[in-house]
């Protein structure tokens, strides 16, 4: 599975971005696609993640409300909308998938794949 994250960029508070991650090779019906952050200085932290079958998410809670991931099957993508943005949500974004998660897991290390990453930053 490879994936391929875009849609980053400078944005100012209190606006909004999309994510896309595009897919390519074989999924499963446990396959769990997620976003994850990491800004200059932490460790890498969980965001959203949805399950490839059935839709079912999850959230962090800092983030609750404002982002929303979704499938687009027909695309092989996965998308994060991301609204309401804040200087805290400046850090560089990751998909990930878990291709045989029997859970919607929050931890990077139990996602099998990763994508590249891509910037985004809020200014106040």
């Amino acid at each position: 599975v490879q994936l391929q994250a875009s849609g980053g960029g400078l944005v100012q508070a209190g606006g909004s971005l999309r994510l896309s991650c595009a897919t390519s090779g074989r999924t499963f019906s446990s396959t769990v696609m997620g976003w994850f952050r990491q800004a200059p200085g932490k460790e890498r932290e969980f965001v959203a993640a949805i399950k490839w079958s059935g839709g079912r998410t999850n959230y962090a809670d800092s983030v609750k409300g404002r982002f929303t991931i979704i499938i687009d099957n027909a695309k092989n993508t996965v998308y994060l909308q991301m609204n309401g943005l804040n200087p805290e949500d400046t850090a560089v974004y990751y998909c990930a998938a878990d291709l045989a998660a029997s859970v919607i897991p929050t931890t990077p290390k139990a996602y099998n794949y990763w994508g590249q990453g891509t910037l985004v930053t809020v200014s106040s």
